[in-house]
């Protein structure tokens, strides 16, 4: 039991490091979390010509921008991070082209830009994938307005998008845009860099291009995902976690989920309690784009649905691959049945514990909670991948009294 401090959401502090490329002079922006992923976006922005200074201590990146920036974002750090190709929209932007390296990252399925190749094309771009690389080129004046629909609310096509919109030719509508916190985030920042924006928070985005933006400082929004990970810490382990700094209204359905499961809920001015005082209650979950159960806090759910009293469906309806991690949430006694993006949990008593491999960065933190409530030890093998969405992952849950050893530092930089 304890309290614990959400830090800046990783999936926006990432994306609003691409932003400042949008704008000449020196952006700050606060509340970015100490992960590996930040440490790989920080040397990608320096290789396209940017000084780049990150402080650690009070979580705030400086990224000071020239006038003129480079416009190839090279494989051996876009394959480490898929959020790398959010640098795509700012550079055609800026530069006029980009040459960037088809992303890697986490293993949970193909994620493809079509719809981010789809929506440059009809702003005027002309795009080629030749040896791993996309090449987008603006025609000569720069990107032109359009109407944009998206087949599927795609945070990254919707991103991608909204960058590239910001500084085009007249006006850009999006239709069927993602609406996750995340998404509203950069469009708050890009707001206050003088970008004008309508539909802020819905699927329609309006977006008249202006000629130029300006440096700002700004902070990032609290990691939702992060705080719903200690959520389910606590109702997994039987335990009592105060959650600061994060927005209840962000994971209402993931809330009113453990509330179903047998947890008592409390809302605080700055986050929320989670109680749980006896075994959960299995329950169904099916992911869904904002504002529905976030595909990131499946492995989670499954972890915890292992150790629940009954049986539950999670349907998966994001990533084909997520489910992965499934075989060794099995090796710890987990009984779970896939079929296509269906599983089914059936809850056991107890687990025992085993050495486990994490297959990305959500599996590692749904492993590691069924570890803490599996009979003997468990071992988590290749933690980089937790290192790449939270900040002193084992460190904090040792203070709300688990007992878990690191045996390799997290990579840095």
């Amino acid at each position: 039991m304890g309290e614990v401090h959400v830090t800046g959401a990783k999936n926006s502090s990432l994306k609003l490091m691409a932003v400042a490329l949008l704008a000449p002079g020196k952006t700050t922006i606060h509340a970015v979390p100490n992960i590996l992923d930040v440490s790989i976006m920080a040397e990608l922005l320096r290789r396209l010509g940017c000084s780049v200074n990150y402080s650690a201590d009070s979580e705030t990146i400086e990224i000071d921008v020239p006038e003129i920036i480079e416009h190839r974002a090279d494989y051996d750090l876009v394959r480490r991070m898929r959020a790398s190709i959010a640098v795509l929209g700012p550079l055609v932007a800026r530069t006029g082209a980009a040459d960037v390296a088809l992303p890697g990252g986490d293993a949970i399925g193909s994620r493809g830009l079509d719809m981010h190749i789809a929506g440059l094309e009809r702003m005027g771009a002309t795009v080629t994938n030749e040896h791993g690389y996309l090449f987008v080129h603006a025609p000569y004046g720069g990107l032109v307005g359009t109407q944009v629909y998206l087949d599927f609310p795609s945070v990254g096509a919707t991103e991608t998008l909204l960058m590239a919109a910001v500084t085009a030719n007249g006006v850009t509508v999006i239709d069927n845009a993602a609406r996750e916190p995340e998404v509203i985030d950069i469009c708050k920042m890009l707001e206050a860099m003088g970008a004008k924006i309508d539909g802020i928070g819905s699927s329609l985005l309006t977006v008249t291009g202006v000629s130029s933006l300006r440096a700002v400082e700004h902070k990032t929004v609290a990691d939702r995902i992060v705080a719903g990970t200690w959520a389910v810490a606590a109702a997994i382990t039987g335990g009592d976690v105060t959650v600061r700094n994060a927005s209840s209204e962000h994971l209402s359905i993931v809330l009113e989920k453990l509330v179903t499961s047998g947890a008592e809920v409390e809302l605080t001015s700055d986050g929320f309690r989670v109680q749980m005082d006896r075994r959960p209650t299995a329950i169904d979950v099916v992911t869904l784009p904002y504002p529905g159960f976030p595909t990131d806090l499946q492995p989670q759910f499954i972890a915890l649905n292992s150790v629940a009293e009954g049986s539950a469906m999670v349907t998966e309806n994001l990533f084909e691959a997520r489910f992965r991690f499934v075989q060794e949430l099995s090796r710890l006694g987990a009984e779970v049945r896939t079929d296509g993006h269906h599983a089914l949990i059936r809850g056991r008593s107890k687990l025992s514990g085993a050495p486990v491999e994490a297959t990305d960065i959500r599996a590692g933190a749904g492993l590691v909670l069924a570890g803490l409530v599996a009979d003997g030890e468990t071992t988590v093998h290749a933690i980089e991948h937790i290192d790449r969405g939270y900040v002193d992952f084992e460190k904090q849950l040792n203070q709300l009294g688990a007992n878990i050893i690191r045996e390799t530092s997290p990579q840095i930089s």
